[in-house]
């Protein structure tokens, strides 16, 4: 079986509504020295970031493997947001404070102190249409819209859907509109082709295996980071070996769970970074060894586990930046 020949997925409801967001939480990093601080330790630029953006970004540890990811942004000079997995802000908040010193930056996990929802299709729209035609019309990725006391983060697609997160302190008024539920949003983050560091893939990818630097995750200008000459040394010493795909399945897949290709019963060719499903089927964002995706069918768990359909990746992976 090739798995050059891609299938196609249709969730069981158009992404389109506000959907809770119970896997994610925010920690803080406040002080004059936030942003610099964190702009030494992920491997996107914090510190130049403006008011109008938002950042794809990973914390590694020294061997260039994931620890945690993030969408970034400062709400202020002196404060510095990280969304994340809720299952990694403890021991992040603990690492990262590691590396503090004197640097005038404290961390703390602040999700009690926000609330966040997914905005998905006329949604995104809704919550930027009391703002500039200009902003209204700007939902390409990594943008961060403030509108009243909320802030409006947009993300990368899905299934032709604008994705945004929005966010804002748990005394301001919810948006309105159709709800979405949290298993069709999660859908949708696996259908973007952006898989989150979670518990179960802690230190199990360098940022390429999840394809972080086709999706500016990556920035290879910047100064030094935990990991930061693997990450390059990954980048430019020859062709990358391994990526991340969108699979189906006919089971539940889970986050951490090996696949592995008939060409070979005994080693897995890849892992499962991030899994969702809905009434429609299950998909996975799944790291794979490049050469397991052609001429060879895929397989869950074992070499003659359920077999796994690649499904197509919304954006061009880089060979160059």
């Amino acid at each position: 079986m090739s798995q050059t020949t891609l299938s196609a997925f249709t969730p069981s409801a158009p992404l389109n509504g506000i959907a809770p967001l119970p896997h994610l939480g925010l920690i803080r990093a406040a002080g004059a020295d936030a942003a610099s601080f964190l702009h030494n330790q992920l491997t996107n630029d914090v510190l130049l970031m403006k008011d109008g953006q938002c950042r794809l970004a990973a914390f590694c540890n020294a061997k260039g493997r994931m620890q945690a990811s993030f969408v970034v942004y400062k709400r202020s000079a002196e404060e510095v947001l990280l969304i994340c997995r809720k299952d990694l802000i403890a021991q992040t908040v603990k690492r990262l404070s590691m590396f503090v010193m004197r640097a005038k930056a404290k961390l703390s996990d602040a999700s009690d102190e926000f609330q966040m929802r997914g905005l998905a299709g006329d949604a995104v729209a809704q919550a930027l249409s009391g703002l500039s035609s200009e902003a209204a019309l700007t939902v390409e990725p990594w943008q961060r819209h403030t509108a009243q006391a909320a802030d409006v983060l947009t993300l990368y697609p899905a299934l032709g859907h604008a994705r945004a997160l929005w966010i804002a302190p748990i005394d301001v008024a919810l948006p309105t509109g159709p709800a979405l539920g949290a298993e069709l949003w999660q859908v949708g983050e696996v259908m973007s082709g952006i898989a989150w560091v979670e518990l179960a893939t802690f230190e199990a990818f360098v940022p390429q295996m999840l394809n972080y630097e086709s999706v500016d995750g990556v920035n290879f200008k910047k100064g030094c980071y935990p990991g930061q000459e693997i990450v390059a040394r990954s980048q430019f010493r020859g062709t990358l070996k391994r990526r991340a795909f969108i699979v189906q399945s006919p089971v539940v897949m889970t986050a951490g769970q090996e696949v592995f290709s008939s060409l070979d019963a005994t080693q897995p060719c890849g892992l499962v970074a991030q899994a969702a499903s809905d009434g429609a089927g299950h998909v996975a964002v799944v790291e794979l060894q490049l050469s397991a995706t052609e001429n060879s069918s895929l397989h869950l768990g074992a070499a003659d586990g359920p077999v796994l359909s690649l499904l197509p990746l919304p954006y061009a992976l880089r060979d160059d930046i």
